[in-house]
């Protein structure tokens, strides 16, 4: 049986003081995917956590975890605030890659790599999208050919977030062109750093280099990892893409670290100190919208509360989780928006001390359509609703069930 959460959460409390530095002491630095020693730092702290039994609280005890539920970790996020914690490790090696290892992974292959992602030893990443994909995630060209007991790997991946900090990546590639796209795909657990793997980092519009491009070029792969099926890589890419987007709904039950905070280990700029600053917070327009933005972060937290446990329990269905993608999205653009208009001319300035608020929110208006993308884009999720959870015909495909080798394919230079 798991610990009582009235047990849990004063050990927890009393653990974290006397363990976890405060956040107000980090000295892990920047986490625009400039700085190594953010990650270094990362891992750190995840083996704090591991070594006082505070890692992994869901997963399995078997694979290292606490086989605890999703409400210890809710518990333990919310004593968690205020302290340094491996956020750079949430997404997507413990809350997207792992669990899917967790679902698809053989025995051989969960005692490999889940006891190091949660030490904090093994970093995960995604090699799921591709330059001329577009979302047709299934239209993947990046190949794999069979030779004995090995897969030779060859094409190309991009958007892989931190992938340069990456040891292993879930990998989908094309292992049989003549079945129809979505049954000649095979997913791969492939080591980053090796001959025949080049990564190359990709700047973002607000200064950001977390996104990358890798290039495959005869990478041996193993047999034996191959994860899931040979051929039946679209059910685990289906899966990553569950859990991707509990994770980018906020319902995750795999992430360590405090509500409201971002990956970069620093808390959203504050609507009603950005408004005070600026001389504003008496403006009844202003103070309308930071009411706003509030009631549109209470109610993600409720909504992913909800459809986490729903599906849980067996009362959603899986897909529920386009849900969370959904309104995660939509409201994260609105409350940009909103950041925008209440720090005024403050957030035309890149952030300083002096305007570190209103430049953080222009920061993040620069980079606000992200959130429609990640998870797959919010056309896609509405999509999945209309069909899965209300019942809607499917969109017609042209491609359905024809051989991948007879589908037209645009040319590449």
């Amino acid at each position: 049986m798991s610990e009582d959460l009235q047990t849990f959460r004063p050990r927890a409390r009393a653990w974290l003081a006397e363990n976890m530095p405060r956040a107000a002491d980090a000295t892990a630095g920047s986490t625009d995917g400039r700085d190594d020693e953010a990650w270094v730092r990362a891992r750190e702290l995840q083996r704090i956590l591991f070594d006082g039994g505070f890692a992994g609280l869901c997963y399995p005890k078997e694979y290292g975890g606490q086989g605890l539920t999703p409400a210890h970790q809710r518990v333990f996020n919310e004593e968690a605030a205020g302290y340094e914690m491996p956020l750079l490790l949430n997404v997507p090696t413990f809350s997207i890659c792992a669990p899917a290892i967790l679902d698809f992974g053989t025995e051989e292959q969960k005692q490999r790599y889940l006891p190091g992602v949660i030490r904090g030893d093994i970093v995960l990443v995604q090699f799921l999208s591709e330059p001329r994909g577009g979302s047709d995630l299934a239209g993947a060209v990046t190949r794999a050919t069979r030779d004995g007991d090995v897969f030779m790997l060859n094409g190309s991946k991009i958007w892989s977030s931190n992938a340069y900090a990456a040891d292993y990546g879930l990998c989908l590639a094309r292992t049989d062109w003549d079945a129809p796209k979505h049954r000649g795909l095979t997913m791969f657990v492939v080591k980053v750093h090796q001959p025949g793997v080049e990564v190359r980092r990709i700047k973002q519009v607000n200064g950001n280099m977390e996104f990358c491009q890798e290039f495959f070029d005869d990478v041996p792969i193993p047999a034996s990892e191959v994860l899931g099926e040979v051929n039946g890589g679209w059910a685990v890419a289906s899966r990553l893409l569950f859990h991707e987007r509990t994770a980018v709904g906020g319902g995750s039950p795999y992430v360590s670290g405090p509500p409201g905070v971002e990956r970069s280990g620093e808390a959203a700029p504050d609507l009603t100190s950005t408004a005070r600053a600026g001389g504003r917070l008496g403006d009844p327009v202003v103070r309308e919208l930071i009411g706003e933005d509030r009631v549109l972060e209470r109610v993600a937290d409720q909504l992913a509360v909800r459809v986490t446990e729903g599906i849980r329990g067996g009362e959603l269905p899986d897909s529920t989780a386009s849900l969370l993608r959904l309104f995660m999205a939509t409201a994260n653009v609105r409350r940009t928006q909103i950041g925008l208009e209440v720090a005024g001319p403050r957030a035309v300035a890149w952030p300083t001390d002096e305007f570190r608020d209103g430049g953080s929110f222009g920061v993040h208006f620069l980079f606000r359509q992200g959130s429609s993308l990640g998870g797959g884009s919010t056309e896609m999720a509405r999509n999945l609703i209309s069909e899965r959870l209300l019942g809607m015909p499917r969109e017609f495909a042209a491609d359905r069930d024809v051989p991948f080798s007879q589908v037209r394919q645009s040319k590449t230079s």
